[in-house]
Formats: C-alpha cells, structure tokens, sequence
C-alpha cells in the first residue's frame, strides 16, 4: 500500500529529520509512503504579495499576484529541485509534483493565465519541463515520479484536453513516469461548457483513460472512487494503473482493508485487528 503526504513545508533541511522519522515508522510497518510537492503560485492566501506567471489573480477574492521575472522562474526550479532532494533524504519513495488545481506549474501551462512575454510564455511547457528535468537529477533512478495535471479547465476560455494531453506528452518526454489525472481547479469564471463533468462516481475516469490510451504511460484515476467495486472495475478495465482515493480515506481510515474484503473476500489485516475479521 502507498501512502502519500502533502506537505505544508519543505523548503529547509531542517525539516529533513521530521520527515525522516515520518517515513521510517510507515516503512516499519510495511507501507511506501511518496510526498506531494507543490507551490501554490496566485493561490497563495498566505502570502502578502503571491507570484504566477502573470500578474491575474484568480477572482476578486484571491491577491492579485506579482508576475516572476524571468531570473526568478529561473531560481524556482531550484527550490523544486531543493525541495526533492530533501525528501529523497527524508526516505521518501516516490515524488509528485502537483501541477494541477491552478497551483504555480498550471499557471505557466494555461494559455489563459500565462500571459508572458519571454521564454516561458512562448513555451507554455517550460517551466514545468525545467522542474521535471531537476527533480529528476536528484531523484535515484528507480524512483518514479508522478506528475499531477488537470486534462483540461473549466472556466472561460480554458484549455481542452488536446492541449492537456499536449502538456502531458511533452512532461514525458522531461522524465515523468506517472500522470495523476484531474481536471479543473484553475479558478476563474466556470463557464457551462459541456466538457465539465458532472460530480459523479468516476467522473473523471475518461480523462485517466484519454491519456493512459494517447501516451501509453501509466496512470492514476481520481474521482468518487471510494466504492471498492467501482475502484476495481477502472484498474480491472484497463482505464487506469492505479487508483487515488482521498475522501473516502478520510472517512474510512481503513478504506483499503475494507475495499480489499469486498472485492476479494481475502483481507491482510494488522495482527492486533485480526479478531475483528
């Protein structure tokens, strides 16, 4: 079983330890554990003055963000870069980068909120090929790296998932090994446009599938999976490699004991919890 952390902080070797003691209690008790690794970009409620790509806040609610400079974009992919090598110190063993939900790599790749003038506004990949390619030179070579991505926006004027799958082709070829498939959460105006699913168990199981059949590259569907059966059925029918469940894990801490029972009727179960079985 894997288990992932999104992490509030990152951006110090101090922090290392913490996360050390973290990762070792979840190896002893036979688990992976991979860390999320992410900026919030013009999402950034905490910060006085956000960045992004462009100076556009997200609506009338959020900051309007300070544009980066290019020397800034620049030094950003090295604290990505810092910021993976402090977890392959931390014992983590996988990575992924969020680059989805309107966070900083999704406001470079949007075409309708980078709005750049230089380098890393005439390639919309760039930045996001540039973080790619330093996490993975201090990542060891048999640890995947997972990349999270919207296939395509909601709000006015967002990109379809041709340019989604276009930016997916295009970190590939950087080093991803895995694609974590959603959709949405740029912010913005959400129009009425027939491409946005509906919140429905697997909504968002076609868009796994458009990429897994277009990239021949692995992939982790999200959505409303926490039926078991409904969870299998996508990795059974070749929809998706691996599935994500969120919600119902926090409903359910033992979500994946409880789908394993239900699918399989044969369950693995701590020693200490056997007579519950």
């Amino acid at each position: 079983m894997l288990s992932q952390m999104a992490v509030s902080q990152i951006w110090s070797d101090d922090h290392i330890p913490a996360y050390r003691r973290i990762v070792d209690e979840v190896h002893r008790h036979g688990s992976k554990i991979g860390i999320q690794i992410a900026h919030a970009g013009r999402k950034a409620t905490d910060a006085e003055v956000p960045v992004s790509s462009s100076a556009l806040a997200v609506d009338e609610s959020f900051k309007t963000p300070r544009a980066l400079t290019t020397e800034e974009v620049q030094a950003m992919v090295v604290k990505f870069q810092d910021a993976a090598r402090r977890a392959v110190e931390a014992g983590f063993d996988t990575i992924e980068i969020h680059g989805a939900h309107g966070y900083l790599i999704h406001q470079f790749h949007s075409p309708a909120i980078n709005q750049r003038t230089d380098e890393y506004g005439q390639d919309l990949a760039k930045f996001g090929i540039e973080v790619i390619q330093a996490v993975k030179q201090v990542m060891p070579a048999d640890m995947p790296l997972i990349f999270r991505i919207s296939l395509l926006e909601y709000m006015e004027d967002g990109y379809d998932i041709e340019h989604g799958i276009d930016m997916c082709r295009r970190y590939k070829e950087a080093g991803v090994d895995i694609f974590d498939i959603s959709t949405g959460g740029e912010g913005g105006p959400y129009t009425k446009m027939a491409r946005k699913p509906g919140n429905y168990p697997g909504y968002q199981v076609p868009m796994a599938r458009a990429v897994k059949q277009a990239l021949h590259v692995p992939v982790i569907a999200v959505g409303i999976l926490d039926d078991a059966k409904l969870a299998e059925a996508t990795i059974a029918n070749n929809d998706a490699d691996m599935v994500a469940v969120g919600r119902g894990m926090l409903r359910d801490p033992y979500w994946a004991l409880h789908a394993l029972q239900a699918v399989s009727k044969d369950t693995v179960v701590p020693k200490s919890y056997i007579r519950g079985y």
